[in-house]
């Protein structure tokens, strides 16, 4: 599969979330006008912290990132967009095509990656059920945003995606949980660094940094 390829140094999309960008770089600019006239996929890739003082050239990603597709475009008359993308699937690069015939944007062949199913009668109940006390202790004044009847419509993906994306940990940590092959590994590694911040924040004896963009 060939996509453009949008490298961005604090965003790490994941499946079934989505995420509002505003696009006003030209090639960027041309790579959304693109889409929108092709497929609506873009892939979403973070780029590797070393580099991110290269962010006005090509600088290296990694290799995971994650197909998102614009389910909502909002033009101005200035070529700038509003777009909301949706994640669709996880990919890994297989190689970049180059740059011709005027296009300024990125474009990569890349795989597909399947979510490893969990084994049956796997639930993540208890998982999901520590996730949401974790955040009640982490910021005690939003604790009613997390009853668990708010998110039980929610499935299992879903669930652990949305937090993985939402909260305030850094790209590296983002990126080591979309590299993750099933939700359930990913939804430990989401526990585990929970528990860590907690812990952090207790020896530390002052509230945490705010969790929720």
């Amino acid at each position: 599969m060939r996509v453009p390829i949008f490298p961005l140094d604090n965003v790490v999309l994941f499946p079934s979330v989505q995420v509002p960008l505003y696009i006003f770089e030209p090639r960027y600019r041309q790579m959304t006008a693109a889409a929108l006239e092709g497929g609506l996929h873009i892939g979403m890739v973070a780029v590797q912290p070393q580099h991110r003082d290269a962010m006005s050239g090509d600088p290296p990603v990694f290799p995971v990132g994650c197909l998102g597709e614009i389910g909502h475009s909002e033009p101005h008359e200035d070529g700038t967009y509003h777009l909301i993308l949706q994640g669709t699937s996880r990919f890994r690069i297989e190689g970049e095509i180059p740059k011709e015939d005027g296009r300024e944007y990125r474009i990569a062949d890349v795989e597909v990656l399947e979510e490893e199913p969990n084994a049956p009668g796997d639930a993540l109940l208890p998982i999901r059920t520590r996730v949401l006390d974790l955040m009640c202790q982490i910021v005690p004044d939003q604790a009613a945003s997390f009853r668990v009847e708010l998110f039980a419509s929610l499935d299992d993906a879903t669930f652990v995606n949305a937090f993985c994306q939402s909260l305030d940990f850094s790209t590296v940590e983002k990126q080591h949980f979309l590299e993750a092959n099933s939700v359930r590994d990913r939804a430990e590694q989401l526990v585990a660094l929970m528990d860590f911040r907690l812990a952090a924040q207790s020896l530390n004896g002052t509230p945490g940094p705010e969790t929720l963009h």
